[in-house]
């Protein structure tokens, strides 16, 4: 299973926006900038996740965006589904049923066996990802992150956030 790189930037954005002070926003060129993708990119993401209620946009002079709930109630899902959207990875399209050795339909009465793997392991991606919360990432990384980067982090989103409307 392969999710796209909007995934990727999606985790690392919550997890900076996670870094507002209260009330505070962060520009999307700001977002963009510090993770070296395109703002174009990134604005499409973005939409997702506002659409979905994971992300806020404020907009007027002092917009940007915020996270929409603390991250102990923002889940890896959530972020996935937001961006990727609900459908399963896996998506049978029956070929068995086709070819030369297909057979009439009512000798496949059986769901496939391959459809019935490849969605208990979705299911199984999904609970993981449930379960882990962007306040998980975000302990994970304060304790394992090499501190230069921290600073650098904290520096940036101090110059770059935007005072309350």
């Amino acid at each position: 299973m392969k999710l796209g790189d909007g995934v990727e930037a999606a985790i690392h954005c919550a997890n900076m926006l996670a870094g507002l002070e209260e009330g505070r926003t962060l520009p999307a060129s700001a977002l963009a900038e510090y993770h070296g993708v395109s703002p174009s990119y990134l604005l499409k993401h973005l939409k997702e996740l506002v659409a979905a209620r994971v992300f806020e946009s404020v907009s007027g002079p002092h917009g940007g965006y915020r996270l929409a709930r603390t991250p102990d109630r923002i889940s890896l899902l959530d972020i996935v589904l937001a961006v990727e959207g609900r459908e399963p990875a896996f998506r049978c399209a029956e070929i068995r049923q086709r070819g030369p050795g297909k057979l009439e339909p009512a000798a496949y009465t059986k769901p496939c066996g391959i459809n019935a793997a490849m969605l208990r392991a979705e299911r199984a991606y999904r609970a993981v990802l449930a379960e882990t919360k962007l306040s998980d990432i975000i302990a994970g990384y304060q304790a394992d992150a090499d501190p230069r980067a921290i600073t650098f982090a904290c520096g940036y989103l101090a110059r770059n956030q935007r005072p309350q409307a």
